[in-house]
């Protein structure tokens, strides 16, 4: 039971973004709408929880996410749901539900949940933004994604991150690979790390994507992936991978690049970031995933998308630049100063507001010192001064805030020609 003399906080894991810092969220999240319009995806909102198979069938029940780090509860009428761990599962769904004519090309920025220790831009909710299109095989839609990544991170001012990619075949040519690499890893199991002793037999693939010296000495010596694919995802991989060069996008080949969801067939992808610490340097990924909307209860429909986390992208912004991201300007243009005491202020701001003036305005009839003072700190270029003078006259005195010659920063205008003058002054 909690105590009701003591403040509540954000829970462990999670965080709180106020502004100013909110406003890089705004920026950034603007900036890859506008690539993402640009690119034909339209916005897709679906529910934060859903049945908890939506994601045991789509990442994989037996995977890390689903056993140990997914929330998942009964609500009233005892049916089991589960917060969303990532944005695809949830995307698919909703296609699969609505049928929408193909391809089908949507975007979304989402929370997402997961009950792990939280790490650098990383949070037990975290927030991701992303792209997912379905309808279609074609490798050129997988070029069109990774590219759609590449240059969003360009246009946040990112310069030194690197695309790494692989390809996990389908599950003819995957299925024969696996059982060359699982003859591999029987050879020895006590080589491995202390984790894949125990459990390479079920999910091979984990022991290719561990991160530990032990695994990566075992595998290195093994088989790898690429060398094992059947002829249709072999030249479905060149011609992603001709795509990318044709637009100058710089692939890296990872045949250790296995994603950690069960979903993923042929091209898989990972941007990393080298202004990060190595561990925790991954800013975004994805792949294509052409069994996932038949897992739901769909027709069998092609589909490729990537996410990347918002806290993590502006952590690397901060690492590679000590300018904050500022592509959006929200500073108000205008702050009214009234000390007549009655509603000039209120109808001024409105007026204002409605012809397309971002402004505020003090309360609690503070005085015309302290109103200033706050008009300074609201960061607003003009100040806009009503006193008993300007009600009598039907003027208003106009301050620039931001100019060091006080005799020609002050001005009056009448009321009927106030957001014409604002207007002439703002765009000097």
């Amino acid at each position: 039971m909690s105590d009701t003399n003591s403040s509540f906080q954000a829970p462990i894991g999670t965080h709180d973004v106020l502004g100013p810092e909110s406003g890089q969220w705004e920026s950034l999240i603007a900036t890859f709408a506008d690539f993402a319009y640009r690119y034909g995806f339209s916005l897709a909102i679906t529910p934060m929880f859903e049945d908890v198979g939506v994601f045991n069938r789509g990442i994989g029940e037996h995977s890390e996410v689903a056993k140990k780090e997914m929330y998942v509860f009964a609500d009233r009428g005892e049916r089991v749901y589960a917060l969303r761990p990532e944005g695809t599962a949830s995307i698919v769904r909703a296609f699969v539900q609505h049928q929408p004519a193909t391809p089908w090309k949507a975007w979304y920025v989402t929370p997402a949940f997961r009950y792990e220790r939280p790490q650098a831009g990383r949070y037990r909710q975290h927030h991701q933004l992303g792209v997912e299109a379905l309808g279609t095989e074609d490798p050129a839609i997988d070029v069109e994604v990774i590219t759609l990544a590449w240059r969003f991170f360009e246009a946040i001012g990112l310069r030194s991150v690197r695309l790494l990619i692989n390809s996990m075949g389908h599950d003819e040519c995957r299925a024969a690979y696996l059982s060359i690499l699982r003859h591999h890893l029987a050879s020895d199991p006590s080589l491995l790390c202390d984790e894949h002793q125990k459990a390479w037999s079920h999910n091979p693939l984990r022991v290719l994507d561990c991160k530990k010296e032990p695994c990566i000495d075992v595998t290195s010596r093994g088989p790898m992936l690429p060398d094992h694919l059947c002829d249709d995802c072999r030249e479905h991989f060149a011609a992603v991978l001709a795509g990318l060069t044709s637009l100058g996008v710089e692939a890296e080949l990872n045949p250790r690049l296995v994603r950690g969801f069960d979903y993923y067939t042929r091209t898989t992808f990972e941007f990393v970031a080298d202004a990060l610490d190595g561990a925790q340097n991954a800013i975004g990924g994805g792949g294509r995933y052409d069994k996932l909307a038949e897992q739901l209860g769909g027709k069998p429909t092609g589909g490729i998308g990537f996410g990347s986390g918002i806290e993590r992208l502006l952590l690397t912004r901060a690492a590679e630049s000590d300018q904050p991201l500022d592509l959006i300007n929200r500073t108000l243009d205008v702050f009214v100063v009234d000390t007549t005491g009655g509603d000039v202020a209120t109808v001024l701001v409105d007026e204002l507001r409605s012809a397309g003036v971002a402004c505020d305005r003090a309360y609690d009839q503070r005085s015309m010192k302290s109103q200033m003072k706050v008009a300074d700190k609201s960061g607003a270029r003009l100040a806009l001064l009503v006193g008993p003078q300007e009600l009598l006259s039907g003027e208003v005195t106009i301050r620039d805030l931001r100019s060091d010659n006080f005799e020609q920063a002050q001005q009056k205008a009448s009321r009927d020609d106030l957001v014409a003058a604002i207007a002439n002054l703002l765009t000097k």
